[in-house]
């Protein structure tokens, strides 16, 4: 479980001080979909990066984060790069950001293996051509390079590479927003068969209602920084209670009375 208690980042620019995420409480649990909606600019991926302790240096962040009886705001470096991949892994929408030009990715995922997990050599590069093949990628596909696959194909092996060291919860920051519709259902599908299948714990987060609501056990929607209406998937859809959450019910051209699936 990942607990959020009072959590609050701020940005100190020149300009002024931006209050990116205000006081927000929240639960993630392991083996199930939890998703967390709202526009761009709310702060949803200054949350996300918050639990991975990757804020930028002008951020300032206070509460608390608990995630396997450590609390990251106030733990050491060491002990946060221990949970980064290891425990908790980030997916994000920028496959060619996350992967090296100009290595294969099976050697990306091999390299991954041996300097995280210490995996000899001819073990890691099996496990890798594993990996390939269990995102929906033949074994074949180790020896490409990033600029010879698709959109939809960078973004499996980000997935691959979040997995590899098998982390009990993965985090996913608009992970298919780049991605076209059909292709979009198939990567969500195959993210949330992991989580039934591993008992993974899977944080979602999306600006797109319709599509969270698809795949996700629940909901909460973010607006100004702050947590303003939660609960299952199908109530959120069905019987939205916050002006905000009705807005983008309403938006996405979804009728109240039942879930989008």
């Amino acid at each position: 479980m990942i607990r959020l208690r009072d959590l609050s980042v701020t940005y100190d620019t020149k300009a002024r001080k931006v209050h990116a995420v205000r006081e927000v409480s929240l639960d993630i649990p392991p083996s199930a979909v939890t998703a967390i909606v709202g526009e761009s600019g709310g702060g949803k991926s200054s949350l996300i990066y918050s639990i991975l302790g990757l804020l930028p240096p002008e951020a300032r962040a206070r509460g608390n984060i608990f995630f396997e009886g450590l609390d990251i705001l106030s733990a050491p470096e060491e002990a946060k790069r221990n949970i980064r991949g290891k425990r908790a892994a980030l997916v994000t929408q920028g496959a060619m950001i996350s992967l090296t030009p100009v290595i294969s990715v099976g050697e990306q995922i091999a390299e991954t293996l041996r300097t995280r997990l210490g995996t000899p050599k001819r073990e890691a590069v099996a496990k890798a051509s594993e990996l390939l093949e269990k995102v929906g990628l033949g074994s074949g596909y180790g020896c490409r390079f990033p600029h010879e696959l698709s959109g939809g194909e960078k973004q499996r092996v980000v997935i691959a590479l979040a997995v590899s060291c098998s982390p009990v919860f993965l985090l996913a920051d608009e992970p298919t927003s780049a991605l076209d519709v059909i292709t979009q259902a198939e990567i969500l599908t195959m993210m949330t068969g992991m989580v039934r299948e591993t008992g993974m714990g899977l944080l979602l987060i999306t600006h797109d209602l319709p599509l969270a609501s698809s795949v996700s056990d629940s909901i909460n929607v973010m607006h100004q920084g702050k947590i303003v209406e939660s609960g299952p998937a199908e109530k959120i859809m069905s019987s939205p209670s916050h002006p905000h959450t009705r807005d983008l019910v309403s938006a996405a051209g979804l009728v109240s009375g039942g879930p989008f699936r």
